[in-house]
């Protein structure tokens, strides 16, 4: 049962005025394993788009890029979307002279329903349960096969005390479809080396992820991080060759730089 301190006046009084949209350019620095499982991990520098739209049907926001289709004081549903970074093989050890693992689109619906939250909205406790479906990227278009992630997701505004800094934790399982284990972690006879069985997945349980995230907005600039913890222990695809590492961790940081705004303005609650 949903708990939810306050009411649908109080989230009227929350609610600013905020700029409809926002735009800037930013730099960003991440290390990521090559996928889950892998023992390797590459380092990142890229710029970044700092988007912020706060439509009444499309949004961009710290929350990701999504379309709302429904919002209640409790319950939104809506398509997110995400993609994946694109991997040589080449440069892989455990995947060496295997198809590279090329970039991917995701999208998918998502249900969110909330749990707890302060009269003034400066804290909340969310379940989340996305389902997304993933599509490869250059080379033609090839399906991936389908991901849920559902996570218990908190966020903090003015997080310990220190104006302006937004925290945010979400943790749950992973459940992958067959599909999608066997695009990262099959080794069909084509591939099989001494050190690199035949191996055929059977999607399900792919493991946990944990994943915090602080950002805070100045006038002009935007500055945020984020640290993610991998576990693949009980996962299905556990015993793949490709599996290398049953744990991981990446982290990320970025500074943006806001060069306008929208004169128009649009009420858009604390959180």
């Amino acid at each position: 049962m949903a708990i939810v301190l306050g009411c649908a006046s109080c989230a009227a009084a929350q609610a600013e005025q905020k700029p409809l949209w926002e735009a800037g350019a930013g730099l960003g620095a991440l290390v990521l394993p090559d996928y889950r499982g892998s023992d390797e991990s590459r380092a990142y520098v890229l710029p970044f788009p700092y988007i912020i739209y706060r439509g009444d049907f499309f949004k961009a926001d710290r929350e990701g890029v999504r379309a709302e289709f429904l919002e209640t004081d409790r319950v939104r549903f809506e398509f997110a979307f995400g993609a994946s970074q694109p991997v040589r093989s080449s440069s892989n050890t455990a995947r060496d002279g295997m198809p590279d693992l090329r970039g991917s689109f995701e999208v998918g619906p998502s249900v969110s329903i909330n749990l707890f939250r302060t009269a003034d909205r400066s804290s909340r406790l969310d379940l989340r349960i996305p389902v997304s479906t993933g599509v490869t990227l250059g080379g033609g278009f090839q399906g991936i096969g389908w991901q849920s992630s559902p996570r218990l997701n908190l966020d903090l505004n003015d997080v310990a005390g220190f104006s302006g800094w937004n925290l945010g934790v979400a943790a749950g399982p992973i459940f992958q479809s067959r599909k999608r284990d066997a695009y990262f972690y099959d080794v069909t006879n084509d591939y099989v080396r001494p050190d690199r069985p035949a191996y055929r997945s059977s999607g399900g349980y792919a493991g946990a992820q944990v994943l915090a995230a602080l950002s805070k907005r100045y006038d002009r600039f935007w500055v945020g991080g984020y640290m993610r913890a991998d576990t693949l222990k009980g996962a299905s695809f556990e015993d793949s060759p490709l599996v290398r590492r049953r744990s991981a961790f990446s982290a990320g940081i970025g500074v943006a730089y806001v060069f306008g705004q929208s004169s128009k303005m649009v009420e858009s609650s604390a959180n």
